[in-house]
C-alpha cells in the first residue's frame, strides 16, 4: 500500500516548514503568492490531495475564527479578566468573526502542549490573556498566527501587546498622596508575580523620585502574597508604620485596609490607602478605596482592533499600546496627620 504523502513530505522536499506549507495551501497569510505556487505544484507532483481554497485576503471576516487563551487562574478571576473577554466577544460580533475560547492548565503550559486549533493552524487570529509563561507564548508565536497580547508582554517576546499605562498609573497614586501632605508612602504587592506589577513599583519609586523624597526599602513590601496571614505577618514586624499606603491591586488594598482597622489604626485619619484596578473590593471595602479604574472595555476593543490589523499586516513591527488608567479619589484618602 502506497504511503500516503502528508504536508511533512512537501516541507521536506522544498526545505521549508509545514507550517509554511500549511498556510500556502490553505490559503491563509503568510506566504508570498510565489511561495504559494511552489508549494501547489510540489503538491500535485507527490499526489498530495487537498482542497483549493480561494486566497485568504479575499475572505470575508464572516469566515475567520479568533482564538482567546489564558491560564485556568486568569479565567477564574472574572471581575477583572471577564470583563475584557465580554468586551471581545462584543466586538467581534460586531465583525461577524467566531470566537474560540481554550483555558491553559498549568501542565499544558509546562509541556508545551498547544491547543489543537493552534496545531492544526485553524483559527487566523490568537488573542493571549495575561501571562502564560514566555517558553509557551513562544510556541505558539512559532506557528505564525498572528497573536496579540492582551495585559503581558516580556522582552523576549515578540508580538503585539495591549497594556496598562502602569507606571504612569502607579505615579499618579503616588502623587496623590503626595500632594496630600504624606512623605512616609509604603508598596504593598508582589512585585515577581507579573510585569504590571513591578512597573507600578516603578511607578512608585518615580513619584518618590520626583519629589525628591529618599525611598525607605522598610516601607517597600515587594514579595508579600495577597493572602491575610502574609501581609500579616509583613505589617505587624514593621519598624514604623508609614503613614499612607499605595497597594498594587484590590486584593492587596482590602487586605491591607482589613489590617489597619483591625490593628485599631483609623483609615485616612491616622493612614491612608490608595490602590489599583478599581475592582469590587475597592467599592465594598470601609471606606472605599481611592483607586486607578482601567477601562476594561477599551482593552477588549483594542485588543480586536490591533488583531484584525496584524492579520493583514502580518510583517510590520510590533506595538505596545499603552492604556491610561484615571484616578478615583475616595474616603480612604486624606491630608497626612499633623503629629
Amino acid at each position: 500500500m502506497a504511503k500516503k504523502i502528508t504536508m511533512q513530505d512537501i516541507a521536506d522536499r522544498l526545505q521549508i516548514s509545514k507550517n509554511s506549507v500549511s498556510q500556502a495551501l490553505s490559503g491563509k497569510p503568510g506566504v508570498s503568492e510565489e511561495t504559494r505556487k511552489i508549494v501547489a505544484a510540489a503538491a500535485r507532483e507527490l499526489g498530495y490531495e487537498y482542497t483549493s481554497v480561494r486566497n485568504h485576503s479575499q475572505k470575508s471576516d464572516q469566515e475567520r475564527n479568533i482564538a482567546l487563551i489564558a491560564s485556568e487562574f486568569a479565567f477564574s478571576l472574572k471581575s477583572f479578566f471577564g470583563e475584557i473577554y465580554l468586551s471581545i466577544e462584543r466586538e467581534l460580533s460586531k465583525h461577524g468573526i467566531n470566537l474560540l475560547i481554550q483555558p491553559i492548565s498549568e501542565q499544558a503550559v509546562t509541556k508545551l502542549q498547544l491547543p489543537s486549533f493552534v496545531q492544526n493552524n485553524s483559527v487566523d487570529g490568537i488573542l493571549i490573556l495575561s501571562h502564560l509563561s514566555t517558553d509557551y507564548i513562544n510556541e505558539i508565536l512559532s506557528t505564525d498566527i498572528p497573536t496579540v497580547l492582551i495585559d503581558h508582554h516580556h522582552p523576549h517576546i515578540k508580538a503585539d501587546a495591549i497594556l496598562t499605562n502602569n507606571r504612569f498609573g502607579a505615579y499618579t497614586a503616588v502623587d496623590h498622596l503626595l500632594k496630600l501632605g504624606h512623605r512616609e508612602i509604603g508598596y504593598v504587592g508582589n512585585a515577581s508575580f507579573s510585569p504590571s506589577y513591578y512597573e507600578r513599583l516603578e511607578g512608585y519609586q518615580l513619584a518618590l523620585h520626583h519629589h525628591g523624597i529618599k525611598i525607605n526599602p522598610t516601607f517597600i513590601l515587594s514579595e508579600v502574597l495577597e493572602e491575610e496571614d502574609d501581609i500579616r505577618i509583613s505589617m505587624v514586624h514593621l519598624p514604623k508604620q508609614p503613614t499612607a499606603w499605595f497597594c498594587v491591586n484590590d486584593g492587596f488594598g482590602f487586605l491591607v485596609s482589613s489590617y489597619l482597622q483591625q490593628s485599631g489604626i483609623k483609615i485616612p485619619d491616622q493612614v491612608s490607602v490608595c490602590n489599583f484596578d478599581n475592582g469590587q473590593l475597592s467599592q465594598i471595602s470601609t471606606p472605599k478605596i481611592t483607586t486607578m479604574d482601567i477601562d476594561l472595555t477599551l482593552y477588549g476593543k483594542k485588543a480586536v482592533e490591533q488583531l484584525i490589523w496584524r492579520m493583514s499586516n502580518k510583517d510590520a513591527v510590533c506595538h505596545e499600546i499603552l492604556l491610561p488608567t484615571i484616578l478615583i479619589k475616595r474616603a480612604s484618602t486624606g491630608p497626612a496627620p499633623t503629629n
